[in-house]
């Protein structure tokens, strides 16, 4: 019996806005593994969660816009780049729900919007411009005390829905996957996963999930698109331990096996590398999987790093969580 099933009952059980297309599938990649030298990889699809051309935001947003926290909400208010693939589920499940939804970017390429800007627009978002990232918070905080001056109810989504409660969606992913890994009949003990990660809720949600089921056979290896290894350690090791707290549980984060990487950020977030441009190739030639600029070529470029530094041990598969963003691969 996992160490804490009480918990993970209450995850199964917590209230969420049903958005996604669930199980999302795991899929071998045969083709690009014979070019990588190995049989064994594969990829957790989670591009294809569906709603608003789905992604990893999906998963969360399904917690963080439960029922329960849009009692009397007249606007839904967030913030990221211009190609954000939060600010575009927000959008669409805000222009669904026949709501105001207002998000907080910072300026993009002059011209005409391409990408995920043009879909805000296309859902209705009205478009709030900040100095630099560094505004974008305050700005939400502002635009929202407006807002109320105005007699509107607004609720703020932090940047990438990464909060705990955020998170409970991948902790849910984590089950998901699991349960897909032991149904696969490969004689592999140990399974390593790469997962692009910035403000952390995704991998903070997997750390939370694996470590309810007490699954130390699944090694999380975070790439960062941002910050240093470091400080994404720090977030995501913080965000699974309150996330569980949610559920009544105290983990402790170090029973799993995970490391952040950092040396695939190149010049800085959202600007592509030459490893990054190559993940892309690789991937789209050898698989038919699309990555965007920003987030999964980056992640994708580890793995492939790893696999040619490393190569794959008897025991071990490669999974590569492929998060969306495909949109930004068009911008």
């Amino acid at each position: 019996m996992p160490p804490h099933s009480a918990a993970l009952t209450r995850l199964r059980e917590h209230p969420t806005t049903a958005l996604a297309n669930l199980p999302t599938p795991l899929i071998q990649l045969s083709r690009l593994g014979e070019t990588l030298g190995t049989n064994r990889l594969w990829a957790k699809m989670d591009a294809e969660t569906g709603f608003a051309l789905g992604g990893n935001k999906v998963r969360k947003l399904e917690f963080v816009l439960a029922p329960s926290m849009l009692e009397g909400v007249t606007c839904l208010i967030t913030a990221g780049g211009p190609q954000s693939n939060h600010c575009r589920v927000t959008a669409a499940f805000a222009a669904r729900q026949g709501i105001r939804c207002v998000l907080v970017t910072n300026q993009g390429p002059e011209g005409d919007p391409t990408g995920n800007a043009l879909l805000h627009r296309l859902f209705g978002a009205e478009i709030v411009l900040a100095g630099d990232r560094s505004e974008r918070a305050i700005l939400m905080d502002s635009v929202a005390d407006e807002l109320r001056a105005q007699g509107e109810i607004p609720l703020v989504v932090p940047i990438g829905a990464s909060t705990p409660l955020g998170s409970l969606g991948y902790a849910r992913a984590a089950i998901e996957l699991c349960e897909q890994l032991d149904a696969l009949d490969d004689g592999c003990s140990e399974t390593l996963v790469f997962s692009a990660s910035s403000s952390g809720g995704t991998l903070a949600g997997l750390i939370a999930g694996l470590a309810l089921l007490g699954r130390s056979d699944v090694h999380l290896r975070g790439v960062s698109a941002d910050a240093p290894a470091t400080e994404l350690d720090d977030v995501c090791r913080s965000l699974a331990g309150e996330a569980t707290e949610l559920l009544g549980a105290k983990i402790d984060p170090g029973t799993i096996p995970f490391a952040s990487i950092d040396d695939q950020v190149g010049d800085g977030y959202g600007l592509p590398t030459p490893a990054s441009r190559e993940a892309t190739e690789l991937f789209g030639r050898h698989a038919g999987v699309v990555l965007d600029p920003t987030y999964t070529s980056k992640a994708a470029a580890a793995l492939i790093a790893h696999m040619r530094s490393h190569g794959v041990r008897d025991h071990q598969r490669i999974v590569f969580l492929h998060t969306g963003g495909a949109p930004g691969l068009l911008a």
